[in-house]
């Protein structure tokens, strides 16, 4: 289930682009397939991702309170990329290529997945096993929120709502293409 967002500035074809730019930069990565991160004020590595906390977040135009709110996610666990921090705040990124401020506390640790989110019409296979010939036990819809359990750099392990499964990396928003999750 997609995220709700109330938009208030934002069209649906400037959200496209943004789409299709964040996709094809995921697929493109670094030429060891990971991407390099620097400290932020945190002392965590940025660009990393993160989840939503609660149920609503505000996401604002800039990096306080005082800021307008551009919209409102409406499910927590949601995947976002942080791109930026500026004290107690995170500018991040969602599926979507749209980006804001977040209060750190509204962030979460806690690593999850869109399932291809740019994909339209098509379904993505969920394996029983790492083996990219082992047996398909579900079809998972594009934006289908799930755990990330484990990465190797190629194929991840997911969960969710009445599934367990593994999953092609570079089909999932919420985890870099060759990037390793323990």
């Amino acid at each position: 289930m997609p995220a709700k967002r109330t938009h208030l500035k934002r069209s649906l074809d400037s959200r496209s682009v943004k789409a299709l730019a964040l996709a094809a930069a995921m697929m493109v990565g670094t030429a060891a397939g990971a991407v390099a991160a620097e400290p932020g004020t945190s002392g965590l590595p940025v660009p990393r991702f993160v989840s939503l906390k609660a149920d609503k977040v505000n996401v604002r135009n800039g990096p306080n309170r005082d800021q307008d709110v551009a919209w409102v996610f409406n499910r927590a666990g949601l995947p976002v990329e942080v791109t930026a921090e500026y004290e107690t705040w995170r500018r991040i990124r969602d599926a979507d290529g749209a980006e804001g401020w977040v209060y750190h506390s509204m962030l979460s640790l806690r690593r999850t997945a869109l399932v291809a989110p740019w994909l339209k019409g098509e379904t993505v296979p969920l394996r029983s096993s790492a083996d990219s010939d082992a047996k398909v036990v579900a079809k998972l819809e594009p934006s289908v929120l799930g755990v990330v359990k484990a990465c190797d750099g190629k194929v991840c392990r997911i969960t969710g709502d009445g599934f367990d499964g593994y999953v092609q990396q570079n089909q999932l928003f919420g985890v870099y293409p060759g990037e390793k999750v323990d």
